[in-house]
């Protein structure tokens, strides 16, 4: 249940018991207070999406999205600047659980390796983040009024995929390069990719009544990552 005014999410009887803390937590009081905004931001996050994909982008207001989250008018603003956002968050939670997947992986890995892993993982161990994710990327392509914030969000990501990067390769003896490219630029690269390979799995599942193949897309993944890994150089065709 959550109240309106104070704009939180109260614990449901009998409902899950909060995570117990761990070293480094902030002190109990705060963590509640942490976790009932995170829990107010994903529930107005839910709503605006649940309600464009019922009703079409253009005709969802900000007050319906507060309305069907049982959440203050005035509390969707402490979140969320417009209805556009709050619909494209779900392409923020998502990349939120692939780069906490990429940093959990380990570094004996290659970053093409770990980033494959992170992916996969993130699509099978978050179904309600990744049925979200699709959900948000579907309407997008409906909407061109989403696309600036869906450009905001690949920015952070690409941005925060390059730091996770950068730990990943960092030698601790040597410590980090600053000059170096490498870690933007491969996160520009896999995430571009990822973003094609998507795009074209959405292409051919439109309009279909059946379920999104995610074995299929799993596999056009590891397509990609092969591709990605044997190298973007290639020679020209025979001149004639």
């Amino acid at each position: 249940m959550v109240e309106k005014e104070a704009g939180v999410v109260q614990p449901a009887p009998g409902g899950e018991r909060a995570r117990p803390a761990v070293a480094g937590d902030a002190p109990p009081v705060a963590g509640r207070r942490e976790r009932k905004k995170q829990a107010t931001r994903a529930a107005l996050r839910e709503a605006a999406l649940r309600l464009s994909v019922r009703h079409g982008v253009e005709n969802v207001t900000v007050e319906q999205i507060a309305d069907e989250a049982d959440i203050a008018l005035r509390t969707f603003f402490n979140y969320f600047s417009s209805k556009e956002e709050a619909i494209v968050a779900s392409l923020s939670a998502g990349a939120q659980e692939l780069i906490a997947q990429f940093r959990a992986r380990p570094r004996t890995e290659t970053v093409l390796r770990a980033f494959r892993e992170a992916v996969l993982i993130a699509m099978n161990q978050s179904d309600a983040v990744s049925r979200d994710h699709i959900r948000a990327l579907e309407l997008i392509r409906a909407a061109p009024t989403l696309v600036p914030q869906q450009l905001a969000v690949l920015a952070a990501q690409e941005k925060a995929l390059a730091e996770a990067i950068a730990d990943h390769i960092e030698d601790p003896a040597a410590g980090r390069s600053e000059e170096s490219v490498y870690p933007l630029l491969c996160a520009a690269a896999v995430l571009t990719a990822l973003r094609v390979v998507v795009d074209q799995w959405l292409q051919q599942t439109a309009g279909s009544d059946r379920p999104l193949d995610t074995a299929l897309l799993g596999r056009r993944i590891d397509a990609v990552i092969t591709e990605l890994a044997a190298g973007l150089d290639r020679p020209g065709g025979a001149a004639t």
